[in-house]
């Protein structure tokens, strides 16, 4: 900004501003060069519509009459901003950030009557928010694309990304994205179980538009009635919070057993009547109690995809997968050097959502028997507790060398033999030659099949797999009671499917891929996916 004041002529140095008062003295125009004090992309060319209609003639409707400077001696160039064609400054302002307009409109009254022109917020609209609608059509309504980009999308620029709401052990998935000219609040829900393989449901939940010049509408969409009144709240730093105004639009004329079927039709795809387990009939009839109480508020967590990189066994991302008599449910995969972790983003009574529900042991991969005996489940449990007990007895003697490292005081100038937290560069190279070597050995796949006894929600599973781990799932109690860490089998079938073996459970879980393209989702920084996924776990506690 400061550039832009001393090219224009009311920079902070004195030569600068007498220059610039003995050029407006010789134009006539001096008026034209007082400071602004606007800060806000509201009022960035702040004005009203006649204005603004009257600006934009001034500047769009043909080449002005040459500049005084234009005719000076031997054609020189201009020495000031301030001299350049007004159409060539549309150009060079809309290519710059919308937030960046407001300290711009502040330089001084030119500047302001320039960045009236909506072709330079039409610009921004397109390039930052992906909003491609023709938006001259809001001239019918008396709205111009400044508005939009002020009062609707920066605005409301802080709520767009993922979320995971705030519903006890269920959780969820909100997806807030720029559609059209609207902002909407998409609830994403896994397909109907068990079929792991179907592409994600959608609904919308609230949206954001602006009808008029004042300010941008707030809806609800809960319900069966339409859009109605509603509010949005940025409580703090990637927390958000919306409430219903009218709540009546959620209730139905057949009342809660009307509520409850057409929910359970919609959650299942379903009726009552067609699920003949009685433990499933009393989860589902809790869920639907539950999250019934947060049909007029809710709170929102912001939550990123996990960052990747090119060692990563595949990439991260979201995943569906089935969990019993649960459902299915979302489950994030994310990678943090040997280990890979599975965190819920959607949960259950028994494992609420943000607790971390698999972990597997990329140093340690296991090979599977012969097709014939991998049919005999104690045959595949001896081999994987053969792997549990060989990680207790590395566990312990990492302890014992850390202990001696301890005791031994090495002094502050000398490197320690292993970093704090006891996975030395040594033990690293071992788990990744271990792991490589494994892989490199391993065919391209190999037959696969469970387990007799071992249950599985979804009998189409694949029948080839490229690689196995050792891995530990956690089971509770309902209530998350008694939470513990047992063994299990992850099983690597290709880009895009795993599955879990949970040897306790005698159960098999399929995952597969969300292949959304979620926009406003990426980690700002590796530090800060850590820190999101350690937040939403101990909201989970």
């Amino acid at each position: 900004m400061a550039v832009c004041a001393r090219l224009c002529g009311v920079g902070p140095a004195r030569g600068c501003r007498r220059r610039g008062a003995a050029r407006e003295q010789r134009r006539g125009g001096g008026g034209d060069s007082e400071p602004d004090t606007d800060t806000d992309p509201e009022e960035a060319g702040g004005g009203g519509a006649a204005e603004d209609e009257e600006a934009a003639e001034r500047i769009e409707g043909g080449r002005p009459a040459p500049h005084p400077a234009e005719g000076g001696p031997g054609g020189r160039a201009p020495l000031s901003l301030l001299e350049l064609p007004p159409e060539l400054l549309v150009q060079i302002f809309g290519s710059l950030p919308g937030t960046d307009l407001p300290s711009l409109a502040r330089v001084c009254t030119t500047f302001r009557r320039i960045l009236r022109t909506d072709t330079i917020w039409r610009r921004r609209c397109r390039e930052e928010y992906g909003v491609c609608e023709n938006l001259r059509k809001l001239e019918i309504t008396g709205v111009s694309c400044r508005d939009v980009y002020a009062k609707l999308l920066h605005r409301y620029r802080h709520i767009l990304g993922l979320w995971q709401p705030d519903i006890g052990p269920y959780g969820g998935l909100l997806n807030v994205v720029v559609d059209g000219l609207f902002i909407i609040g998409w609830m994403y829900l896994p397909p109907h179980d068990p079929h792991v393989d179907d592409p994600m449901r959608f609904k919308p939940l609230f949206r954001i538009h602006l009808m008029e010049r004042k300010c941008a509408t707030v809806e609800c969409m809960y319900g069966h009635k339409g859009p109605h009144n509603g509010h949005i709240q940025i409580v703090k730093k990637d927390e958000f919070s919306t409430k219903c105004n009218q709540t009546d639009h959620h209730r139905m004329s057949g009342g809660r057993q009307e509520e409850f079927r057409t929910w359970l039709r919609e959650e299942w795809g379903r009726t009552l009547e067609d699920i003949f387990h009685e433990h499933m009939q009393e989860l589902i009839l809790m869920k639907f109690i539950y999250t019934s109480q947060y049909d007029n508020c809710l709170t929102y967590r912001r939550i990123y995809l996990p960052p990747s990189s090119p060692d990563d066994l595949i990439k991260p991302g979201l995943f569906k997968g089935t969990y019993g008599s649960h459902g299915l449910e979302i489950v994030m995969l994310s990678f943090h050097g040997k280990k890979a972790k599975g965190t819920k983003i959607t949960g259950d009574p028994n494992i609420p959502a943000g607790q971390q529900t698999v972990e597997i042991d990329l140093a340690h991969p296991l090979q599977l028997p012969d097709i014939e005996n991998l049919r005999d489940f104690s045959e595949l449990s001896r081999i994987v507790l053969e792997v549990q007990e060989q990680v207790r007895r590395e566990e312990q003697e990492q302890e014992h060398r850390q202990e001696e490292e301890d005791r031994s005081q090495q002094p502050a100038s000398q490197p320690a033999a292993r970093p704090l937290g006891g996975e030395g560069a040594e033990g690293e190279e071992t788990a990744a030659g271990a792991e490589g070597t494994t892989q490199d050995k391993a065919p391209a796949s190999q037959p696969f099949v469970l387990p007799m006894g071992v249950i599985s929600r979804n009998e189409d599973y694949p029948r080839t797999c490229r690689i196995c781990f050792y891995g530990t799932g956690l089971i509770a109690g309902h209530g998350f009671t008694s939470p513990e860490r047992t063994p299990g089998v992850f099983v690597l079938f290709d880009d895009d499917r795993f599955g879990f073996i949970w040897l306790e459970l005698k159960s098999f879980s399929l995952y597969s891929r969300i292949k959304v393209s979620f926009q406003n989702a990426e980690a700002p920084s590796r530090e800060a996916f850590d820190e999101m996924l350690k937040n939403i776990q101990s909201l989970a506690t």
